[in-house]
Parts: structure tokens; sequence; C-alpha cells
């Protein structure tokens, strides 16, 4: 329900959470692609905080289609199967706050299932679902479970996104993340410095439609990786911006370098004479350079 008591977010970035710019241009262009291309299957994501990924992805849901979310919520504070830190991390979430969130943006809510991502597949049909977001446990043997579900929900040309799959601290979602890749058949499509996006099917589809989004922006550019030989990651990355061009040279430049070298020699001439001279020449010799240049 909607807390009335609470100032509701107006856009996105007034949610909290991380959902960098990139990574919502990645899920729309992704999205956008598959109501164009396939016929319409639902959405799930595996942990949620306070909605600001699982808000950005009802944005793309058609008609007959739905989002199923899965979290703790105030849960999270007396479950035993988790670390003691991430209880305590996580103690202040509500599933209140990410309804009213999630309402501030849209009209319905979508399900909601409140306990461990374990639950999931009792709630999703397996091969009913174009997308699966997995940003749940951080520990190895969780998010290898979520990937096993993904697995089960998704259509084979289905997407699987994993948060997190490089990062310092949470080096058990990468073990998961690469121990797929490696030997359960999971094929890279692209990443971002959060995010990697992957299918069990083929992935040049989806990284064709990423390259012709690409093309089409100056903001972001792609940096290809390769795992192996064959099998090429789209780095989706901000394009740098070009260093604006130096300007030119004034017509009186010569004159004021000529006015700025007497006003110093003056200056150095009647400090010399007091006591620390050597350190005036010293330093006048610093901005004689400086004014050539």
């Amino acid at each position: 329900m909607i807390d009335v008591g609470k100032d509701l977010p107006k856009k996105l970035d007034d949610v909290p959470g991380w959902l960098s710019y990139g990574d919502q241009l990645v899920f729309q262009w992704l999205l956008e692609w598959q109501s164009r291309t396939q016929e319409p299957s639902d959405l799930v994501e595996v942990g949620v905080y306070k909605g600001k990924s699982a808000i950005h992805l009802g944005r793309f849901l058609r008609d007959g289609e739905r989002l199923t979310v899965c979290d703790l919520f105030d849960v999270a504070g007396s479950e035993e199967t988790i670390r003691d830190d991430v209880r305590r991390a996580y103690a202040s979430l509500s599933q209140d706050e990410f309804e009213s969130n999630y309402l501030a943006f849209h009209d319905e809510l979508p399900e909601i299932i409140r306990g461990l991502s374990s639950l999931i597949t009792d709630h999703v049909s397996a091969g009913s679902c174009r997308l699966v977001h997995i940003d749940a446990s951080h520990m190895y043997e969780h998010v290898r479970g979520d990937t096993f579900a993904a697995k089960e929900m998704l259509r084979q040309d289905g997407i699987v996104v994993f948060d997190d799959y490089r990062t310092e601290h949470t080096v058990g979602t990468a073990a998961a993340v690469w121990e797929a890749i490696a030997n359960d058949g999971l094929n890279p499509i692209a990443c971002t410095a959060m995010k990697l996006y992957a299918t069990w099917g083929d992935p040049v589809p989806a990284q064709n439609e990423i390259r012709a989004q690409v093309s089409q922006r100056t903001d972001y550019k792609l940096d290809p990786v390769f795992v192996q030989r064959d099998l090429p990651v789209l780095r989706v990355v901000p394009a740098k911006k070009p260093r604006p061009a130096a300007a030119p040279a004034s017509e009186n430049s010569g004159e004021l370098r000529k006015i700025a070298e007497e006003a110093l020699a003056k200056a150095t001439e009647a400090l010399a004479k007091t006591s620390g001279g050597g350190r005036i020449e010293r330093l006048a010799r610093k901005v004689r350079a400086r004014i050539k240049k």
C-alpha cells in the first residue's frame, strides 16, 4: 500500500538502489527487442531491495505478461540462513516501502513472493520467462541455486542478468556465474561495470541488437572482450567526451607576453635588493618559463 506520510519518488533516480543509466539502457534495448521479435512471456526479479530495477522492468511489460519479484523484505532480519552482517544491513527493508515505490510509477503491483529465492520456482512455471534478473544473496551456493532456477524459468532464448558479477566483495557471485559459463552452457551477451547479461541460447541476435543501438549513440560505446577466442562479450561503457580544442592564440598574445616579462623583470630587480634575493631570482626563472609557454 502507498504510505501517504512519506514523499513518493517522482523519477527513478529518487528510488534508493543501484541501477546505472548504462544498465537502464541495456535493459531497455533487450526488452524492447524481445517485444518486437518474440512472443509474450514473463519477467522475474530475484532480490528487489526498494524497487528501483523492478520499477524499470515493469515499464516494458506487455499485455498478458507478468512480473514476479522475490525478496525477504521484513523477514531478512530474522532469517537464519543468511549471514549476520547481511541480516543487519537489510534489517530495515520493508515490503510496504517497496510497494509504495512501485505504485508511484505503475498502476498495479507485480506478483510478490516474500521469502528465500529458492521458493521462486514454486510460483513461476518452467520455460515461461523471457528475462530473469538475479540480485539477491551474493553467497556462492545461493547464486548457484538462483542460476539453476533462472535456467528452469527461462525460455531457451531467454536472458538472465546477474548483478555484482565482478565486484570485489561479491566473489561468491563471480564464482557461480563463471562456473555456469565454463560448465553449464551459459553464453555471455554483454556486460557493464555492474551487470552481466547472458543466455543459454544463441547470444548473437541480442548482441546484434546492442550493436545497432550503440551505433546510434554518442554517449556510449562498445569495447568487446573475449572469454574465449569465439566467445565475445560486448562491454558497454560510457564514451569519453573529446577534449575541447585549444583556444587559438590571440593576435595580442605576443605583446601581452612582452609586457608581462618587463613587469616581472622590474619586480625581480626591486625584490633582489631585499633579503632572500636568490630565492626571488629562482622564482622569477620559473615564472618566465611559464610565460614563454
